[in-house]
């Protein structure tokens, strides 16, 4: 009987690559992963790993084990689901979310679960949907809410199961007394995007070039309100997606971008987990969330609506 703790624990060797990374992710010494890794190599009667330089790395065999490792403990996941009652119980969801998200869905999401799943305990961390959505596969979340924008889809991965919670408007944000009046006005202005390699930035960049310019990055933040803040004190524009605002739009003007603009909120969890009625109840709690919040979004302003153009003295 192969254990199915050291098998999880050869599945994430395979994802992270060192032991330790396993340790660190897992909360173990990295002596005590691979006491068990070699336990599970005389459960499994063959050489499943090798040493590489100062590490170690997965035989043929280890790489094949740690495979169907991965397909065992879905499996126990799903029957778990099974057996269990058909209610949320008196267990721990977490989830990864956006910062827009973590601000705007999950207060009113929390409540909502207060009187739905009254003993179910969710804990939350904000992360990059990169980071989310890799952790979740490797069992380090139960739920990832993660962002995607027209012509840059995520690649769809096997054993996620993905739920749309809807579309979020991104629009041109510029002080409240600059005369820009639609994308192209602002190719000579500083800007303000989220970090490179995100997709929040490839896409921002694209609808720049697509306007006629290369935008003038000053500034780069993973924090939404330090864009916020920058914007307002008139040092830079940018494009923020309309949660940001929560209603409040005091200090700024968004204008409308041409073509599609917006990105799409998703929620994924393991396939193998969506009956769980935990992971059911925090789902339906986020996207009635999201549709209350829809309802108190920032007035859509008018496509074609402009002002003076402004110069490059316009913001500093």
């Amino acid at each position: 009987m192969w254990d199915l703790h050291r098998l999880h624990l050869l599945h994430e060797l395979r994802r992270r690559g060192t032991v330790t990374a396993v340790a660190r992710t897992l909360n173990y010494s990295p002596s005590s992963v691979s006491a068990q890794l070699a336990k599970l190599e005389d459960e499994v009667g063959v050489r499943l790993l090798e040493p590489d330089g100062r590490r170690i790395r997965l035989t043929a065999h280890g790489e094949r084990v740690a495979r169907h490792a991965a397909q065992v403990l879905d499996l126990e996941e799903r029957v778990r689901s099974e057996l269990g009652p058909g209610h949320a119980v008196a267990e721990t969801v977490r989830i990864a979310t956006l910062e827009t998200t973590g601000r705007a869905l999950l207060p009113a999401a929390l409540t909502r679960l207060r009187t739905t799943a009254p003993h179910l305990r969710v804990e939350a961390a904000v992360v990059p949907p990169e980071i989310g959505l890799t952790e979740l596969e490797a069992r380090g979340f139960d739920l990832a809410i993660a962002e995607q924008y027209p012509g840059h889809t995520r690649a769809h991965r096997e054993r996620l199961d993905r739920e749309t919670l809807g579309t979020d408007p991104v629009r041109l944000v510029v002080p409240a007394g600059s005369g820009v009046g639609g994308l192209a006005d602002a190719g000579t202005l500083p800007w303000v995007l989220e970090p490179e390699g995100t997709a929040a930035r490839n896409w921002a960049v694209q609808q720049c070039r697509a306007a006629g310019f290369d935008p003038d990055i000053r500034f780069d933040s993973a924090d939404l309100e330090i864009h916020v803040h920058l914007v307002r004190a008139g040092h830079a524009v940018g494009l923020l997606p309309d949660l940001v605002w929560t209603g409040n739009t005091e200090g700024v003007r968004l204008i409308e971008l041409p073509g599609p603009s917006h990105r799409e909120l998703f929620t994924s969890v393991r396939s193998a987990a969506a009956s769980r009625p935990a992971v059911r109840a925090v789902r339906a709690a986020l996207a009635e969330a999201f549709e209350a919040v829809g309802r108190a979004r920032p007035a859509a302003p008018s496509r074609g609506e402009r002002g003076q153009p402004a110069g490059p003295t316009a913001l500093t």
